[in-house]
């Protein structure tokens, strides 16, 4: 037989023959249910505590006590204080300015002569009438001279207060000559020179106190209750019920804080912003490592409101519509919870009720869920 025939015939017959014994012997399959990956989910334990509930705010920071440096004389300035400059610091009782006292002197000098002569003629006068009434219970004087002597020492008496009232306004005017501190503080503005002609009222600049700085805090309507004060509260708050306040600023890369307390509210309610104001109380210590807090400064401020007990915090992500949870339960299994909500925060929740300590919260934004829904939970 021709090899050209023979080598393919041979060929097909093989490759029949391997795959006869091929097919005659494949292996038997056995079919198994296909079992679904559960979805992974982030879950937070829930626990039961008591917190403060807080209330967050912002103000400037302002001057307790602000005050116009005016004169209540009139002079010329003959010296001034090198503390009464935009920010000098000043203690209380400093000299802060100096009026010329020549004429003040001199009135304070016509004062004590007047008074001087007032009381030499009330002396008389009332030595005169002594006189004239041991001579009237002797009939040796008239009616008429004995009212007189009256009249005459009633007059020396007038004239002897008004004396010495002149006097005290001449020392008291002598002493205004000189501009004192009434507290501890700054000088916010001055507008006066040495040498310049000051009248009685006008203002030569603004001093305010450093011991103490205020900020008024805008709280809304709703935060109002969670404060723990009573509803009619208005004014100053009684000291066993001011609510502490921490403040907060930024200087570079350090934050700063300083405490407080909540001192008073406002009455009325802003008419544009419809929020009330309360005003936060701080005392400046010159001890103290961190910096005075500077008027007109802008800051963070944490009223600590009232204590709460059994509540739980929760991730804001954890809640659904219409108030509702997942919880993952003992077989692994999400069911639907319906809580009631205390507050809610801008990254948590506060849940007073549905939750018990130790349940499992999803907190991962799932976008279909259904009931019974068998997960892995993943604990942060």
């Amino acid at each position: 037989m021709n090899k050209k025939v023979l080598y393919p015939v041979v060929a097909l017959l093989l490759g029949l023959g391997l795959a006869v014994v091929i097919g005659s012997n494949k292996p038997e399959l056995h079919p198994e249910p296909i079992e679904p990956m559960p979805t992974v989910v982030r879950v937070v334990p829930a626990k039961v505590h008591a917190e403060h509930l807080t209330v967050r705010s912002q103000g400037t920071v302002q001057p307790r006590s602000q005050s116009e440096l005016i004169p209540e004389v009139t002079g010329i300035v003959n010296w001034i204080s090198p503390s009464l400059v935009s920010g000098g610091a000043f203690r209380a009782g400093d000299v802060l300015l100096r009026i010329d006292d020549a004429d003040y002197r001199t009135q304070l000098q016509r004062s004590e002569a007047a008074f001087k002569r007032a009381g030499v003629e009330r002396t008389f006068a009332k030595d005169e009438l002594d006189r004239l009434v041991s001579l009237y219970e002797r009939q040796l004087a008239s009616q008429q001279q004995l009212d007189n002597a009256r009249r005459t020492a009633s007059i020396s008496d007038a004239n002897l207060a008004e004396a010495e009232a002149a006097l005290e306004q001449a020392r008291r005017d002598l002493d205004r000559t000189e501009l004192k501190a009434p507290f501890d503080g700054l000088v916010r503005s001055e507008h006066v020179d040495l040498g310049q002609f000051i009248t009685r009222g006008q203002s030569i600049g603004t001093i305010y106190a450093t011991d103490y700085v205020e900020i008024r805090l805008p709280i809304s309507a709703d935060q109002l209750a969670y404060l723990g004060l009573p509803i009619a509260t208005r004014g100053l708050i009684p000291d066993e019920l001011r609510p502490p306040v921490t403040i907060a600023t930024d200087f570079g890369d350090t934050r700063l804080l300083w405490d407080g307390e909540l001192t008073r509210l406002e009455a009325e309610v802003d008419e544009r912003s419809r929020m009330v104001y309360g005003v936060t109380r701080l005392r400046l210590d010159d001890d103290s490592e961190s910096p005075i807090l500077p008027v007109g400064m802008f800051v963070q401020a944490e009223i600590r409101g009232a204590l709460v007990d059994n509540v739980i915090r929760l991730p804001r992500s954890a809640m659904r519509d219409h108030n509702q949870v997942l919880v993952v339960d003992a077989e692994n299994r999400l069911q639907f919870r319906q809580v009631s909500l205390l507050r809610l925060e801008h990254d948590d929740i506060l849940v007073s009720k549905g939750l018990e300590d130790g349940e499992l919260v999803c907190i991962s934004p799932l976008q279909t869920v259904v009931e019974g829904m068998h997960v892995e939970p993943l604990q942060e």
